[in-house]
């Protein structure tokens, strides 16, 4: 059924498309330039063989693919004509392994199973895994997979740097080139002796090829619902796919039960945490929210409509029907679905059903309309971390609007056209209007930005807004914060296994005031306009970004039966290179100072005077948590973070169970609120010294003891800091003052200096070159380096 192109250089080839408008080709690097042809609007397309597969799903139609490289055209024509071999790599690969086996069979079992809440997740486009199933049976040899491979990684390395995405004439298309952007692979820590994170970038964007000896450990684990935006986003860095168990870094799946998360790896990574059902069920999400009313009150957490969890509160729904009259509105949903599956508007008692569990919540009848018509927020919200709490929020997102005129009448309540602004249901309608352009007010779909620009021309303060919504979002976290904690440790081994997008609905009342919908645990990232590829792309590539992906220890991957490496055993550990994951950063043993020091500040955390001193002696423990925040922050991108900041204590009353953490990283953003680049110093200073990696620490200076002795063991250069933001003393006129988003310590104009080992050299470009000598792993072991490699860091 495989296309076939004729090696004449100007050849035109027409391949095809199977049902449901899904693209059937062979996976060709991401490089290659190519030119498509659409029949039904008879234009060329001229641009890389990704977007090709983006105009073939957007018309459902055949596609015409001709080489625009002459010299090339040969190795094309194999490439086209090449089958499931080359659905074994992901585009831009192209490496054979010698490391590849029978294992490749093996599966994750768990990682399909679905939770039973809020998963909005589906799968949209080419899916390469299900090609892979179905063209499994090709019976080719090994060798001929490991030539075909080698082709592709020819066509990989000649392909051109600079392409363009525009329609053109019908005639062989005269490319106007537009430059690639090539970016650094690795992002550079702040911090010496902390090895750097993988960089991601977005459409229109390369990074360079990191060596061999690292690519051949950059491997993700694909479910059926991963979407097209994150395998793009992939794609782009050299990522491969793989179906064993043990050497995948990433995944992007389905919920999963709590225990399935015991057998994550210490450097493997899922987007999701165990527990988050909590809030992403609509009837676990209303009983911690109304926990968190009746204690605090409903100036506080009333930001969410009455609901009454069918069959149980049955009797306190007909309570307050009989209170309310016939004339009000209530809509009844599912508790676990998504997509507006199930939803309908009632007013008659008789209409609500008896046995069924479902959750009947109190209509929002007066909402805040744009063109007479109800839209409502999609809103994104990242957790990188639950202890500490860290929240972000992407400052772009989607405003969806009702494709029908909205009216108050009974008569209308089975329109869900007009009372539902589901994506999924109103692109049913046949007045539905799509908009591709997120910096405009047009259609059903607009940008969450250009949604504000609307609002501000209306004289509506915006700015407001936002807070109120960032407020909610940080208190609906909290809600059921505790029993996500509790699941994570004793199902996770280590803070890093796990990071989580939510997908928060919410509308404006005719006051504007938001209220919360639900919240997805698996949003929708389905990308069918370039308004949401625009959007997105760019949310992800932050996501990816701040997630700090690194690249694991080769001895850690090679071996499927090896057993993980237990917390106590991170002390001694040292990893091969500079450039891989470093677990002893992630540990969860401590010292028995430490763990003196985090009981002691648990107990007291209502003594402001007390909490002042946490900062006086930073423990070993302590550095490791700051470091990551703070290099976290600095790679944020368009997220802004939520939690902590410098107005976040008043939150710290909401949590159920006092954490250590969270009073660290509090009082580390007020004491350095406007000293961000001291903070980064200090900490500099420390890990030059290695202090971050000890457990426990030689250093009587790091060393905790009681407030009676603190005076004797207090580092002198903490006694320089201030001691709050109302305590400030003068500080010195090299610290600039400056002020960020969520006022952590950000990234320095100046470079931080990178680690410098006697058998290695930094370029002038910032690029670190590894000589054959053998060099010491961050001055406190010897471990040789990669032979001739040479890796370049993006040094912010």
């Amino acid at each position: 059924m495989g296309a076939k192109l004729s090696s004449h250089p100007h050849a035109v080839v027409p391949l095809f498309v199977k049902s449901k408008n899904r693209l059937k080709l062979p996976v060709i690097p991401e490089g290659n330039v190519v030119s498509a042809k659409t029949k039904s609007e008879n234009m060329h397309y001229t641009c890389s063989i990704t977007t090709v597969f983006d105009i073939c799903e957007a018309h459902g139609d055949c596609l015409q693919i001709e080489s625009l490289d002459d010299d090339d055209q040969s190795e094309f024509v194999q490439a086209i004509n090449s089958t499931s071999s080359q659905l074994e790599r992901f585009p831009g690969d192209g490496e054979a392994s010698d490391d590849l086996d029978d294992d490749d069979d093996d599966v994750i079992d768990c990682l399909e199973d679905d939770a039973a809440g809020g998963s909005e997740g589906e799968s949209d486009g080419y899916s390469i895994t299900s090609s892979l199933s179905r063209r499994s049976s090709s019976g080719l040899s090994r060798s001929k997979s490991a030539r075909q491979i080698g082709t592709i990684r020819s066509l990989s390395s000649t392909s051109a740097d600079e392409v363009s995405v525009r329609p053109v004439s019908t005639t062989r298309p005269q490319t106007a080139v537009v430059k690639t952007v090539i970016k650094q692979p690795l992002t550079k820590s702040l911090f010496p002796s902390v090895p750097p994170t993988i960089n991601f970038v977005v459409e229109g964007e390369k990074v360079e090829q990191l060596p061999w000896e690292y690519r051949r450990l950059m491997k993700w684990r694909m479910s059926p619902i991963t979407p097209n935006i994150v395998k793009h986003s992939l794609a782009r860095i050299g990522f491969r796919i793989t179906k064993r168990n043990h050497d995948w870094l990433g995944c992007w799946g389905k919920h999963m039960k709590s225990q399935g998360f015991k057998g994550l790896k210490e450097w493997q990574k899922l987007n999701h945490f165990p527990g988050t059902f909590q809030i992403g069920r609509k009837d676990k999400l209303w009983r911690n929210l109304s926990k968190m009313q009746l204690h605090f009150g409903k100036k506080e957490f009333g930001f969410f409509p009455q609901t009454y969890c069918l069959p149980y509160d049955n009797k306190l729904l007909k309570r307050a029907w009989e209170d309310g009259g016939n004339k009000q509105k209530w809509i009844i949903k599912p508790p676990a679905s998504a997509r507006g599956i199930g939803i309908k508007v009632i007013h008659k008692w008789n209409q609500i059903p008896r046995k069924k569990s479902v959750i009947v919540q109190k209509y929002l009848s007066r909402p805040y309309l744009i063109n007479d018509s109800k839209f409502d927020m999609r809103v994104y919200v990242y957790v990188s971390s639950y202890d500490p709490l860290r929240i972000y929020v992407f400052e772009d997102g989607l405003a969806r609007f009702a494709s029908c005129k909205y009216s108050s009448s009974m008569k209308n309540l089975n329109n869900k056209f007009m009372h539902l602004t589901n994506y999924s249901v109103n692109k049913k309608n046949a007045d539905y209007q799509a908009n591709g352009d997120e910096g405009v007010c047009q259609g059903h779909k607009w940008g969450l930005k250009a949604l504000w620009n609307y609002m501000k021309r209306q004289g509506i303060n915006t700015n407001a807004i936002w807070d109120s919504i960032k407020d909610l979002v940080v208190k609906t976290i909290i809600c059921a914060e505790s029993p996500i904690n509790s699941l994570i440790k004793s199902n996770s081994k280590s803070r890093y296994c796990c990071h989580e997008l939510f997908g928060f609905d919410i509308m404006l009342d005719e006051s504007l005031k938001p209220w919360i919908l639900e919240v997805n645990i698996s949003p929708s990232l389905h990308s069918n306009s370039q308004l949401d590829i625009n959007i997105k792309g760019h949310m992800i590539r932050d996501l990816f970004n701040i997630a700090g992906f690194r690249i694991p220890d080769k001895t850690d991957v090679s071996h499927s039966s090896a057993p993980g490496t237990s917390a106590t055993e991170f002390s001694s550990y040292h990893p091969p290179n500079d450039y891989c994951m470093d677990k002893r950063l992630f540990t969860q043993q401590m010292a028995p100072d430490e763990r003196a020091k985090h009981a002691f500040y648990c107990q007291r955390h209502q003594d402001d005077q007390t909490l002042q001193t946490m900062l006086d002696v930073l423990t070993p423990d302590d550095m490791r948590v700051l470091i990551e925040s703070i290099d976290e922050d600095s790679r944020k991108g368009g997220f802004q973070r939520v939690f902590p900041t410098p107005s976040t204590h008043k939150y710290l009353r909401f949590f159920e169970s006092t954490r250590y953490y969270n009073l660290l990283l509090d009082q580390w953003v007020q004491r350095f609120n406007r000293m961000e680049q001291k903070g980064i110093l200090l900490l500099e200073a420390f890990c030059e010294e290695g202090v971050h990696l000890e457990n426990p620490s030689s250093s009587p200076h790091h060393q905790w003891s009681s407030p009676n002795s603190l005076n004797s063991h207090r580092d002198l250069r903490m006694q320089s800091a201030p001691l709050s933001k109302h305590t400030e003393s003068k500080e010195p006129k090299s610290i600039k003052h400056s002020a960020s988003s969520s006022q952590l310590p950000k990234v320095s104009k100046k470079p931080p200096k990178a680690p410098v080992h006697a058998s290695s050299h930094t370029s002038q470009n910032g690029s670190v070159s590894l000589s054959t000598t053998p060099s010491p792993s961050y001055a406190q072991s010897p471990a040789p380096s990669y032979a001739n490699a040479k890796v370049t860091v993006n040094p912010r």
